[in-house]
């Protein structure tokens, strides 16, 4: 892999060696296939293409200083798989079964694993789609799970530099008791409109209010909201907002460190007390937010300092990352290493 610049990778497609696959077919899932092809083959009546029955994962592995492989709470992606599954009525994939998909995939795939201290991992994203054929709006009866990896760089082509993001009130991420906590494709397809915007204006994302009043925090385009305030840590609680894993861990590590764990409503006004903002999801782990401006209102909200995240986001981001690559204890359990 001599001619991969690990440290120059974008967030983006690389086409590796093999992909795992596994069907559902006459109410049982089959054995794990290896294979080196990137094309699916499915009907053109699939209800994944026509009834948007498919939800994914996303998760990444880690090379170590020490040389292993590290994978980062694989079990909770595939406890969230299932409650997708259970939200758009797929056939549930068993936990062990993904388990076994993603230790195969990442051995399978280990020469694209970036180097330790590149910056850059392997980004393992599982796929389920329904993909037996119907034309009336029912659950198919046939459903294929897909994993495949490729390595990446950081989410945000900055990386950990605070960001600024906007409010945009003509458009919502979900809708309320919809699919908002489900990690299926049409929440981002329906964020698409709004996301370019935002780039097209110099924004990263998008910050979402709550679709209903418009009058609380909702998710931060691909990613979960979080303040900081005094010693506590606020992140929003919504019946539209996906329940990221990242964020439940970094409110454990918050807890630890003897902080205020606060997940509740938070009004927009709220922003203005906030020493420290920030988004954080696998993809971009945590991004500080540098400024929020409301162009409905024509206000702005100021977080980072000379342009450097906030003690608080630097603290809880060096402890996420150490823990993923090893370089400290992992008190919690959270990281496999795959041998």
């Amino acid at each position: 892999m001599e001619n991969i610049k690990w440290s120059e990778l974008p967030f983006g497609y690389m086409k590796t060696d093999y992909n795992i696959r596994c069907c559902y077919k006459e109410g049982k899932w089959g054995e794990l296939e290896v294979s080196s092809s990137e094309i699916l083959n499915i009907h053109m009546a699939a209800t994944c293409l026509h009834y948007g029955q498919e939800a994914f994962e996303g998760l990444k592995a880690f090379r170590g200083k020490d040389g292993k492989i590290r994978v980062f709470r694989m079990d909770e992606n595939a406890l969230r798989l299932q409650a997708s599954s259970r939200g758009i009525m797929l056939a549930e994939f068993p936990v062990e079964k993904f388990e076994e998909a993603v230790r195969k995939v990442i051995l399978l795939n280990q020469r694209f694993i970036p180097p330790y201290e590149s910056g850059s991992s392997l980004y393992i994203r599982p796929l389920l789609i329904g993909t037996g054929a119907q034309v009336g709006v029912k659950p198919a009866n046939e459903y294929m799970f897909i994993v495949f990896v490729t390595p990446v760089g950081p989410y945000f082509k900055d990386g950990f530099k605070p960001a600024k993001v906007c409010i945009m009130r003509d458009y919502d991420r979900a809708a309320p008791k919809g699919t908002g906590t489900i990690k299926v494709g049409g929440n981002y397809a329906a964020s698409l409109v709004a996301g370019q915007k935002a780039q097209i204006n110099g924004y990263a994302a998008v910050l979402y209010l709550d679709p209903k009043e418009k009058k609380y925090i909702d998710e931060c385009g691909p990613a979960n909201f979080f303040g900081i305030k005094g010693n506590s840590y606020i992140t929003p609680a919504s019946g539209s907002i996906l329940p990221s894993i990242t964020n439940k861990s970094l409110i454990r590590l918050a807890e630890t460190t003897g902080m205020t764990v606060e997940r509740r409503p938070v009004s927009l006004e709220e922003l203005a007390t906030f020493e420290e903002a920030a988004e954080c999801g696998t993809a971009a782990v945590i991004t500080p937010i540098a400024q929020i401006d409301d162009l409905d209102e024509n206000k702005q909200y100021f977080f980072a300092k000379d342009g450097k995240a906030g003690p608080v986001c630097q603290k809880l981001y060096d402890k996420l990352r150490a823990i993923q690559y090893g370089d400290e204890p992992d008190e919690f359990g959270w990281t496999r290493i795959i041998e």
